[in-house]
This record gives C-alpha cells, structure tokens and sequence, in this order.
C-alpha cells in the first residue's frame, strides 16, 4: 500500500494508525499548493479531490478520506484491537467519535488555516470549537482514550486535529483532559515513529 500525505495534515491519522498496525506501506510526501507528489506525480489523477490522505491498494484502486481508510486499516489487523468486531455498539462507538471529530472539530478548526478568515470570524471560530472540546475533554476525564483504557482509530484521528491548536494559536489549557490525551498519545512508540518521519518532532 502506499499512503499519500502532506506533513502533519489529516493524513496523520491513517500514518499513525499504520504504523500502530505494523502493516507494510510506502508514503509519497504531496505538495497541496502545487498538487504535485515528491514523485513528481499530478495528485489529482490519483485523487481527484486534491486533498489527503489517499491510500493506494496493492491492486492499484485508491481509498480517500480519513475515517475510511483508519476503519479500512484497522479491518486489515483486527487482532490489532483497533477498531470493534462489525456490529457492535462498541464499534458504532468509535464510529460516533469519528464522525464527531471530523464534523465537529476537524472542519471547525481547519477554518482557522484560511488567512483571510476576519478577527471576528476567527474568535467566533474558537469559541465553537472550545465548545466542542468541551465535549471530547469530559468524555476523557478518567480515561485515557476515548473508549477507555484501549488506543483506537479515533484516537488516531482526535489527535491529529487537536496537534494543529498550537500552530494556530489555540490555547488548550482549558481542557486538561485533553491535554495529558495528546502527550499520552504522542509518547506511543508509533506515533512517535509517525512524527518524526514526518519531521513534525
């Protein structure tokens, strides 16, 4: 498999969550300005969408968007543990968190990466999504993973968004069960692994 990604982008989560699978794959670095892979590649014949991540198959067909492809992922090495047998309210769970972080925060905080967003849209910006984190920080409170004591796909996913608050000036010390979720998560060997070749540490 092969992973298309841009360095500390969405596509962080399916980096991490193939590293914490251990399955074989190659990542090709993708420019969003210019649309280009390192490879020299035009991005959008391989995803006409022009965004990451997208995972190329061994058979050559290509799986876009983040919570797919983790779910697709964690399906490949389901004694892995990262995501619930199919059909179980634990999965629907994971599920749930996925779709809350991606329509909740993810597009909520990635508002704030436009730099002609206006002084008063941005604070209205963070006022949502402090709203929002409020939800995700009580749900941590006691746990150390969004399901409880196990690392999941949404984990993978939680913290990739919630890594872009300082490079865009978003102070998270108001929800300090988060904050000890991100350097809990980012101390995971893999994670570490992912950081780092995607020279974010």
């Amino acid at each position: 498999m092969k992973l298309f990604y841009t360095p500390g982008a969405c596509s962080l989560s399916p980096h991490i969550v193939l590293n914490e699978l251990g399955l074989p794959y190659t990542a090709e670095k993708v420019d969003l300005k210019q649309h280009t892979t390192a490879s020299g590649a035009d991005f959008y014949a391989i995803n006409a969408k022009g965004y990451v991540p997208a995972l190329q198959l061994d058979n050559g067909e290509v799986l876009t968007e983040g919570p797919a492809i983790i779910q697709y992922l964690a399906d490949q090495k389901p004694q892995a543990g990262l995501l619930p047998q199919a059909g179980s309210l634990e999965r629907a769970r994971v599920q749930e968190w996925l779709n809350f972080i991606g329509t909740e925060l993810h597009k909520t905080l990635a508002a704030l990466f436009n730099p002609s967003i206006t002084p008063e849209a941005r604070s209205k910006t963070v006022e949502t999504f402090g709203k929002r984190l409020g939800v995700v920080d009580k749900a941590l409170q006691g746990k150390d993973y969004l399901g409880g004591q196990h690392f999941s796909v949404a984990d993978a996913y939680l913290f990739t968004i919630v890594n872009w608050a300082p490079m865009l000036k978003v102070d998270l010390s108001p929800w300090p069960a988060v904050v000890a979720f991100q350097k809990r998560v980012a101390s995971r060997p893999a994670v570490h692994k992912t950081l780092e070749a995607e020279g974010l540490i």
